[in-house]
Parts: structure tokens; sequence; C-alpha cells
């Protein structure tokens, strides 16, 4: 007797990967203002940041990133509100002054005074100035 045979095939692993197939393109994220105030640290952050410098003092030969995450992380962990609390008022003040940026830098761009705009491009004025020499040179010729 003949063997029953399935129509079915292997499935291919190429089409299992994510996105792979769907005829879908992705989109393109919006290009970021370089001007833009960067958000500020939370308070743990804030921590972190002494913490570091704490940690490298006490253990000069770690150099492991990891080990220095968990340290801070267990170490903040254990702090109470009122240990917590000068790092609170830090972050709320470098967030007092970044809202305060930002709202300088959303008016200055609902005013179409952005900074990119103003400084024109990257290159000094003597660098532009060289080439619009260069320039006249080569039209004399």
């Amino acid at each position: 007797m003949p063997k029953a045979t399935t129509n079915s095939k292997p499935a291919d692993n190429r089409l299992k990967r994510k996105g792979a197939g769907t005829g879908r393109k992705q989109s393109k994220k919006a290009a970021k203002d370089p001007n833009k105030p960067k958000r500020p640290p939370s308070a743990f952050f804030v921590f972190m940041s002494d913490f570091r410098e704490q940690f490298k003092k006490e253990n000069p030969e770690n150099k492991s990133v990891a080990v220095v995450g968990k340290a801070g992380g267990g170490k903040w962990k254990s702090l109470s509100d009122a240990e917590k609390a000068p790092y609170v008022a830090k972050a709320g003040k470098k967030k007092a002054e970044y809202e305060k940026t930002l709202r300088a830098y959303n008016t200055a761009l609902a005013e179409g005074k952005n900074r990119s705009e103003e400084e024109g491009s990257d290159k000094s004025k003597s660098e532009i100035h060289d080439e619009d020499e260069e320039d006249d040179e080569e039209d004399d010729e």
C-alpha cells in the first residue's frame, strides 16, 4: 500500500521572524530636536550619582556596572523616607528648573525662533567666508 501523504509543508523559519512577510513598511520616527531640554533625573538617579562615587571609592577594583546598579538599588530600597528626602528635594529642584526651561523652549518654538534656524549652519563664519573666496577664485579662471 502506498504511504499517505499530506499536503502540509514544514513551516519556514524565516516567516516566523517579527515583521517578516507582512508587507508593511515600518514608519520612521520623527527626528529629535537636539535643542530640546533633557528630562530631569528622578530622586533615585540623583541618589545613584552620589552612590556611584561612594561605591567607587570603597571598591576601586570593581568595574562592573551591574554590580554597582544592584548595590545601589538594594541600598535605595533599604532607605527610609526621611533618608530619601534630600534626594527627593534635589530632584524636585531639578524638575522645576526643567519645567521653566521647557516653557521657554516651547514659547520660542511657537514664536518661530528655533535656535537651529537662527544659527543657520554648523560651519563657522570663517569657514563660510573661505568657501566664498574659493568660489570667487574658480569663477575668475
